[in-house]
């Protein structure tokens, strides 16, 4: 993979662990119910988008050039 967007995932990365962080912070100090379910949801999209970003890093792990991308291939579990 190239090396400038592995670091874009790793800056992704970074950036969705300190949200992450945070709402599982207020969803674990929140006194209400409301705001607990609205932190939960908040963490359960960041975990999504955290497994979206591996998954396009996984598919897309070949060759970079000229602003295309190259779909690694899919191995068999054979």
């Amino acid at each position: 993979m190239n090396e400038d967007l592995g670091m874009l995932f790793h800056r992704l990365n970074n950036q969705l662990g300190i949200i992450l962080a945070n709402a599982e912070l207020i969803e674990a100090k929140s006194s209400d119910e409301p705001g607990r379910a609205r932190a939960g949801q908040v963490v359960l999209s960041v975990l999504d988008a955290m497994a979206t970003a591996r998954e396009i890093r996984l598919r897309f792990r070949g060759d970079i050039g000229q602003g295309s991308v190259t779909p690694a291939k899919k191995q068999s579990n054979g």
